[in-house]
């Protein structure tokens, strides 16, 4: 029943996205990334059922992610400034082909800072989009991970809609099997609600070992061993 409520919604949505997936595919703007992708693969194709992490530039930052991660077979997939869209549009380049058994998704929060007409319900109806592209191409047995949308200095004037954005995804994969999202929202703040300010570079977007400290403690318990 589940299934084939799934596979309905997966066309709706996939209707619901054409036009704008379409759009984007035609600039391409991570084309350069995803060619260094498939050269390194080129040389040393990962294994499957390993765990991909995919998404936006706090994964591509984040270089020495298997030292965070000691043990476990990562690929690191996140490229760029990506939305959604994009990991929907590349999505055959940075998770299916690698048949993982766990992908670890960091996505939609450039979503929001792309347009003020982005809402969360579009966020999250582009995020159904992708769940339903895994799971219709990797089956249930692939386990699927979300890292809640992060607080951060230079977007705090949209932090009421990443907060929205998490409550609906989390809502949602609390209904599905085989599923986790991880809040790593909350550890980023201090006791007033405010973003912690020393766990970020100059940019005060991005993470430094700090900020990424927080994650690893939130994400690791999460993992598949190998």
């Amino acid at each position: 029943m589940k299934s084939n409520f799934l596979k309905k919604l997966g066309l709706a949505l996939i209707l619901f996205v054409h036009c704008s997936i379409a759009s984007w595919a035609q600039s391409n703007p991570f084309e350069q990334e995803i060619i260094a992708f498939e050269k390194s693969d080129a040389i040393v194709f990962p294994l499957q059922g390993k765990i991909v992490f995919v998404g936006s530039s706090s994964f591509t930052k984040w270089k020495d992610i298997n030292q965070y991660f000691p043990g476990y077979a990562i690929i690191n997939r996140g490229f760029g400034g990506a939305t959604l869209l994009d990991v929907i549009q590349y999505a055959d380049a940075t998770i299916l082909k690698y048949k993982p058994k766990q992908v670890v998704i960091y996505c939609g929060e450039n979503d929001i800072a792309s347009n003020d007409t982005i809402t969360p319900a579009i966020v999250y109806k582009r995020f159904l989009i992708l769940f339903n592209i895994i799971r219709r191409q990797l089956g249930q047995k692939t386990n699927i991970v979300f890292i809640s949308l992060k607080p951060s200095i230079l977007r705090w004037h949209m932090e009421a809609k990443m907060v929205q954005t998490n409550e609906l995804i989390s809502a949602f994969l609390a209904k599905q099997s085989n599923t986790q999202f991880v809040d790593i929202h909350t550890p980023m703040l201090q006791s007033d609600g405010n973003v912690i300010n020393d766990i970020f570079v100059a940019d005060h977007l991005h993470m430094n070992e700090k900020g990424y400290a927080i994650w690893q403690k939130q994400i690791a318990p999460y993992l598949l061993v190998q």
